[in-house]
């Protein structure tokens, strides 16, 4: 059962960390600044700006201040940095018990993947794929990024900028992210059942034969057998688009489910904020993902 997360209120604490690669303090200040201007306290965890070569810490350092955020009462959001690499290597030093006990808005994308689906994995809490710190300044309306974490109205998905691939409706749980990450995560104990859920992915720089590669491979697993519906996000500098998406209408013919195109999630420069662990209802054929109920409690 999915467990959500209370409200974010003016006010509220919000702490950053960096669970996967490096950072510098003048790429989060102007996110940073962005969230103190919106009325949010913003807490820095104290190894926010450590560097290991192609990680920002060492793997204790990023593990403790993830574990410190979700303790800290006060902190009621926790947003990551960036992304890059290294969080799949803190998903067996993770506290999930001290997650489960203190639910908190936690969001990031790409490299975060791994520990987006991990904590919804291990103890039900509702996740959100949505931007890094770095990038909150980018030009990106603030509703389309906050609107899930402050407000009970129900959220309905337009996805008219991509196309029907393949026609049908389908109600799951929606669970997804980065392409790249979500294999990875295969024959892992932190990967979801995908059994009736509506997967959406998304990744960059990846050529056309290795997405092939990574759905072919998700296919022959077994484990998309009980998906429901199937969704590409945003998928940049990863070749010809008619091509792509040639290669998700073969997988939803063979698995007979739903699938579209057109979700603004991922690398692009529209990179919304979506819940996920919750039931939601795709309708490929109108190109609308609607989401069932509020994203948050309280």
């Amino acid at each position: 059962m999915s467990i959500r997360p209370p409200r974010l209120k003016p006010g509220d604490g919000i702490g950053i960390i960096a669970p996967a690669g490096p950072v510098t303090p003048s790429e989060l200040t102007p996110g940073i600044n962005l969230l103190i201007s919106m009325g949010y306290d913003v807490q820095v965890s104290n190894h926010l700006y450590d560097q290991m070569h192609y990680l920002a810490g060492d793997d204790d350092s990023r593990s403790e201040d993830l574990h410190t955020m979700f303790g800290d009462q006060y902190i009621k959001a926790i947003f990551c940095a960036r992304g890059g690499y290294g969080t799949s290597r803190l998903l067996d030093k993770i506290d999930y018990h001290l997650v489960r006990d203190n639910p908190k808005i936690i969001m990031g994308y790409s490299d975060i993947t791994a520990l987006l689906l991990a904590l919804y994995k291990e103890t039900g809490l509702v996740t959100f794929h949505g931007p890094m710190v770095r990038e909150l300044s980018q030009g990106q309306d603030p509703d389309l990024i906050f609107g899930p974490f402050v407000s009970s109205a129900s959220i309905v998905l337009d996805l008219a900028s991509g196309t029907t691939l393949v026609p049908g409706r389908a109600d799951g749980i929606l669970l997804g992210g980065n392409l790249s990450l979500i294999c990875h995560l295969v024959g892992t104990p932190f990967l979801p059942s995908l059994h009736n859920v509506v997967l959406f992915v998304e990744d960059k720089g990846e050529s056309l034969y290795r997405i092939d590669r990574m759905l072919t491979h998700l296919r022959l697993t077994g484990l998309l057998n009980d998906l429901a519906g199937l969704i590409m996000g945003q998928f940049e500098d990863c070749g010809d688009l008619q091509t792509l998406e040639r290669l998700f209408t073969d997988l939803g013919d063979v698995l007979n489910i739903p699938v579209c195109s057109g979700l603004p999630a991922g690398h692009g420069q529209k990179n919304i904020t979506i819940p996920m662990g919750l039931p939601v209802a795709l309708d490929s054929i109108n190109l609308k993902l609607a989401i069932q109920g509020c994203c948050v409690s309280g």
